[in-house]
Order: structure tokens, then sequence, then C-alpha cells
């Protein structure tokens, strides 16, 4: 779902780009969808809580990009109501709308955001309650079915998932702005705040609906350009957390154990430049400033995969490429911003 506007849409197969969408709607269970299809005659596998909320972003997308409600309306639109619905009632590992409008999730054991790493039972960053990123996505969910009940007529939805929408965004500014360190928190469980310094918060401005005020969207730019920034992504974690670790290498339990604790990912340039020139405005000193980002993804090209973008990168310079030689979401999310930002020619990517 993060990489379908990327592959699909910024390189003109709005085709493919449904038949992915129809298939998965296909597979919808219980309001989620699977995140992983294993080998024929075995049953898809539901444990995320962020794929099904990133789906609600691709049809967008699709939208943006074609304008094509009826094949919404025809294929998608009671998918997308169903899954509302199952979210508001409650699903697998305890993923349920709360009393103050967020979306709470996470079970003993399990890891349900993209932050997945899990060695034995040794879940690395586990991340139970809610998840900023979580959401930032639920709202922008909310605010596409707002958008897609208006478009359909269905009055009472338009009204049910705006006063939902208005509710999140009302609590998601009371308890996640944490005014110390000038960002947002990472996650919320009851009482306890988890104040690491982590990039999830990127998408509480990245996203096209979004909850944050300006002032804050500028500071918290200000606080992950400072910490997480580097010329190959956002790193996972801040150096100056206890928990930091600077280079994913070793053993696959040392691997495991950094994958999300400073190594940086590249696909995450993506929201924080989309992010970046929603703060900054379009001028040409900030497009300018995420050309310069972009090039520096040049000479990577013939580093490890030719032609690609790596999974990850050390958090440490030099930043060695790491992980697997070309992913999908590193070479989508570069690709959608240098289209949309009009510094590669659509025709150009297509061929």
């Amino acid at each position: 779902m993060i990489t379908l506007p990327g592959l699909t849409l910024t390189t003109g197969r709005a085709d493919v780009a449904k038949s992915i969408l129809f298939a998965f709607a296909r597979h919808v269970d219980r309001g989620m969808l699977p995140n992983r299809f294993p080998d024929a005659g075995e049953l898809p596998e539901y444990n995320t809580v962020d794929a099904t909320l990133w789906f609600f972003e691709a049809v967008r997308a699709l939208l943006h990009h074609t304008n094509d409600y009826e094949f919404i309306l025809a294929n998608l639109y009671d998918v997308l109501v169903g899954i509302m619905t199952w979210h508001v009632r409650g699903t697998r590992y305890g993923i349920h709308v709360d009393d103050d409008g967020l979306l709470a999730s996470g079970e003993e054991g399990v890891q349900l955001t993209w932050m997945d790493a899990k060695v034995g039972d040794w879940v690395v960053t586990p991340r139970r309650g809610k998840a900023v990123e979580i959401q930032a996505l639920w709202y922008n969910a909310l605010r596409v079915m707002e958008h897609l009940a208006h478009e359909f007529g269905d009055e009472a939805g338009e009204k049910r998932y705006g006063e939902m929408a208005t509710r999140a965004r009302q609590s998601f500014n009371q308890s996640f702005w944490n005014e110390a360190a000038g960002c947002l928190y990472d996650v919320i469980d009851g009482d306890v705040r988890d104040g690491s310094i982590r990039p999830n918060q990127i998408f509480a401005i990245s996203l096209p609906h979004t909850m944050l005020s300006k002032k804050r969207s500028e500071r918290v730019i200000e606080v992950i350009e400072r910490d997480l920034l580097t010329p190959y992504g956002l790193r996972s974690l801040a150096p100056s957390d206890p928990h930091y670790q600077g280079r994913c290498e070793g053993d696959s339990r040392s691997r495991d154990g950094a994958y999300h604790q400073g190594t940086v990912w590249a696909w995450l340039m993506g929201p924080f430049m989309t992010a970046y020139l929603k703060v900054h405005g379009q001028t040409q000193k900030g497009r300018q400033k995420v050309a310069q980002w972009l090039a520096g993804f040049r000479e990577h090209l013939s580093e490890a995969g030719l032609g690609q973008i790596s999974e990850i990168f050390d958090g440490d310079a030099p930043h060695r490429p790491r992980g697997c030689i070309a992913q999908a979401w590193s070479v989508a999310e570069l690709l959608r911003v240098a289209v949309d930002l009009h510094l590669l020619d659509r025709k150009e990517v297509k061929e």
C-alpha cells in the first residue's frame, strides 16, 4: 500500500493500481488487510494495524490521479465502510477505537506496526497502545471516508466520519504533544508516554489530511532534521537515545536488534520531503533543498543494486547500505516525490 502510488500511479499504471486494490479488498477479513500471503493452500496472515490504514491512502492517491469514483463505488466503498465498522467495534490484537477517538492496538508478544522486528519471543519495539503514526493514518482515513461519503450521497456516513475525525484531532493534540522536546510522543499507553525521538511522527505532517498546526509542524520538522535526517533517509531513533545502534551488522539477532533502533530507512525520505515542503511552502529555496536531497541518492544507484535504492543504511556515517539491495518502498517514495515536484518528467519515468 505504501509503494502503490510511487510504483504504479507515478509511472502511469493506474490499471495495475486498481488490480492491486481490488485483489486486496477481496481478502479483507474482520476489517483487516492481510500483511502476508503464504504458499498456495494456506490462509493469509493478518497481524498488522497500519497496512489497512495505508489502504485508504492508496485509494485516495488513485482518485487523485484518475478521478475514477465509479471504480471506488463499485469495488471498494463497501469494503472501506466495513473496515471502519470493525475498527470501531474492535478486531484482532486489541485493535479498536478508544473512548478518546484514537486508535489503540497491541497485545503482549505481537508487533503490529512497520517497526516489526522480532527475535524469538523478543519484540524489539513493541509500541503497544497508541502509536503516533497510527493516529495520523487513522485521521487521514476518516477524512478520506468523509469525502467519499459526501461524493456518494451517504449523508449519515459523511456526518459520522467527520465527527470522528474532529474528535480524534482534539484528543491527538491534547495527548501527543511533547512540549519539552518540541515534537510528538512516539507511543502513548495509558499514563505512559514514550518520548523517544523516532521518525513515525513525520506522518502527522506528510499525509494529505493532518492534525497539527503549522507552528507545531515546524517544530517537528526541526527536531527530525536535527536528530534523524541523513543523506539516505531518516534514522529510526535519535543518536542521543541510550538504545541507539548506529550500525546494522553482525549476526541475525544483532541486525534485528538494530533494525529500528537507529538504522536509516530510505523510504522515510519521501514523507520527510513532502512534510518539509508542506511546512516551508513550495518556494524555490525549498524545492532546491529537496532536489539536493534527491540528488544525494544518485551515486548510490550504482553502489548496491544497479539502478536501485537499498532498504536501509547505517545510522552512523558513512551510512553504508544494508539489507536488501532493491527495496520497493525506497524506490517508490523517491519516485513519488520526484514526479510530484516535477523534478522528473512523468513520461521519462514511464519509459
